[in-house]
């Protein structure tokens, strides 16, 4: 099979992953609940003033709106073939992510065509590239999730990719080609994380330049061509500054550079989140990292050796210096991590019998270590809170896996990377296929029963419900369609009003001045929630 295929098998079995079971846990605070009314409100308003994302009818100036825009199209044919009962309906969970799984599915080939560029010819380190990023945790389970990580990792990776295919004398109709295609992904990026965009270009193009492939005026128009496809993104910022004056600088300012000089909403831990969350989801891969960065280190002269250590490099610094740090943050560190390790698994499959050197008796070591991991895997797979369908198909990849890489057969070795990586994908496979995939989700109480309780309640004209407590919760207001008045608003309201209101509360809000009556109690069975009481003036 000619090593395209297998690119795409591998991109089918990202999609098989990203997929499955797509829409059968709710979705998440904070991110996916925001993004999902967003697309909703940008679904019922017209064209163009509904590329001006709103939420709950205010202007929403967090994030600029293409993937919102992209789920708003996908809600609106939802609505079209169900009809008019869809109008009345929360649009299901799978359809919401459906669009940002997509999008995340690109990283496979992607990552891919530009380990064909660094290695031109390594048909095994391609394909042993893209099965790194299809069985990386972190990556196939963030894609699931409607957020904004996974599409921007999937333009990162398509404007290396444009940018490492121009050759060393590129034709004009090469640079135009070529030179589009970055500046496009870099306006998808504009329009997906606005911060990101002009650092991620100008790093990418600083690589590019250091290589001294071209002279000064082969730089001019490829230049020119990369602006012209930045310009829908340029375009639409300018056009939201003239409509929203000042206050649609706040994506770059409160939600950009803020993020940098110090921790918003709380979100501290600086450089040991994102380095801790690579510790954590990086296995079994992460055992070759340290080996990839030497490796690379050594070749430094080689295009290969070059751009991995400087896209890792780019990366890191992209993410590392945040004050402000969130787990997904790190998404953007596992294309450069996938590039750098792809290699190494090649290497183990391809390797000659000489093994003088030292990074090749330590790449060797690296499948022992596998065997090791994966028998005591097995040990105590009964003492973890992990499903046994995930654990053991794991384990026996690691154990027959690394078993197979370290036969002096050739052929041995390559049905050993197969069963390796087949079965990580297996396991992964069964993680999705069970609700414990997101497991955010049971550290907070479940919005479920409220909605239960209130959605037969609460009405048009009615005030919207009260929730007693700090912390906002989205979904809850996605799920009902209302935006849920919180913490001290919700109190202040409370002791002032004069007509019946439903109030969710851990402990009834009754005063002199106010009878309330327990309509709903939460399941102390797990994570406890708030009650729902009817609250009328005494």
């Amino acid at each position: 099979m000619a090593w395209r295929w297998w690119i795409v098998l591998l991109w089918a079995g990202a999609i098989v992953l990203l997929f499955q079971h797509l829409g059968d846990v709710p979705l998440r605070d904070w991110d996916e609940a925001l993004v999902a009314r967003v697309a909703e409100e940008i679904s019922l308003r017209p064209f163009p003033t509904n590329l001006l994302p709103t939420l709950w009818d205010q202007p929403y100036l967090n994030k600029p709106p293409l993937l919102h825009a992209l789920i708003g199209l996908a809600i609106g044919l939802w609505r079209h073939t169900v009809g008019s009962e869809a109008i009345r309906q929360v649009p299901p969970e799978w359809l919401v992510r459906a669009i940002p799984a997509l999008c995340s599915s690109l990283i496979v080939p992607l990552v891919a065509l530009v380990q064909w560029r660094l290695r031109p010819g390594d048909r095994v380190a391609a394909i042993c590239t893209a099965a790194v990023a299809l069985t990386l945790l972190p990556l196939m389970r963030h894609g699931r999730l409607a957020m904004l990580d996974g599409s921007l990792i999937s333009a990162m990776a398509l404007q290396w990719w444009a940018l490492l295919s121009l050759p060393s004398a590129p034709s004009r109709s090469q640079q135009r080609h070529w030179g589009l295609i970055a500046g496009a992904a870099g306006s998808a990026i504009l329009l997906l994380k606005a911060p990101a965009s002009l650092p991620l270009l100008v790093g990418a193009c600083l690589l590019l330049a250091w290589e001294r492939r071209w002279t000064p005026r082969q730089w001019l128009p490829l230049l020119i061509w990369i602006v012209i496809g930045l310009l829908p993104g340029l375009l639409w910022h300018g056009w939201h500054l003239l409509e929203r004056g000042p206050e649609a600088l706040a994506m770059w300012g409160r939600q950009g550079l803020a993020r940098v000089v110090s921790p918003v909403e709380g979100h501290s831990g600086g450089w040991r989140v994102p380095v801790l969350e690579v510790l954590e989801g990086g296995w079994p891969w992460l055992a070759l990292w340290p080996l990839a960065m030497l490796t690379a280190l050594q070749q430094r002269r080689s295009r290969w050796g070059f751009w991995c250590l400087g896209l890792t490099l780019l990366t890191a610094a992209a993410v590392l210096p945040l004050r402000t740090q969130l787990p997904w943050y790190s998404h953007l560190l596992w294309p450069s991590f996938a590039l750098s390790v792809g290699p190494l698994l090649a290497q183990l499959i391809q390797r000659s019998g000489a093994t003088s050197t030292l990074t090749h008796r330590l790449l060797l070591a690296v499948p022992c270590f596998w065997i090791l991991a994966g028998t005591g895997l097995l040990a105590v797979q009964g003492q973890l809170n992990v499903p046994a369908t995930v654990t053991i198909p794991a384990a026996l990849g690691l154990v027959f896996g690394g078993g197979l890489l370290i036969t002096p057969t050739p052929r041995w070795r390559q049905w050993g990377a197969a069963a390796l990586v087949a079965l990580l994908w297996g396991a992964l496979f069964n993680l999705f296929a069970s609700p414990i995939w997101l497991w955010e989700l049971s550290e907070q109480w479940s919005v479920q029963p409220a909605v239960a309780w209130l959605q037969p309640l609460i009405s048009a004209e009615g005030p919207p419900p009260l929730l007693l407590q700090e912390n906002e919760r989205p979904s809850l207001n996605w799920y009902l369609g209302q935006d849920v008045t919180t913490g001290s608003r919700a109190r202040r309201q409370l002791r002032t009003t004069n007509q019946e209101r439903l109030v969710l509360s851990t402990s009834n809000p009754s005063r002199p001045q106010l009878n309330c009556s327990l309509i709903g109690q939460a399941d102390q069975t797990s994570q406890p929630g708030p009650d729902l009481y009817r609250c009328k003036p005494s």
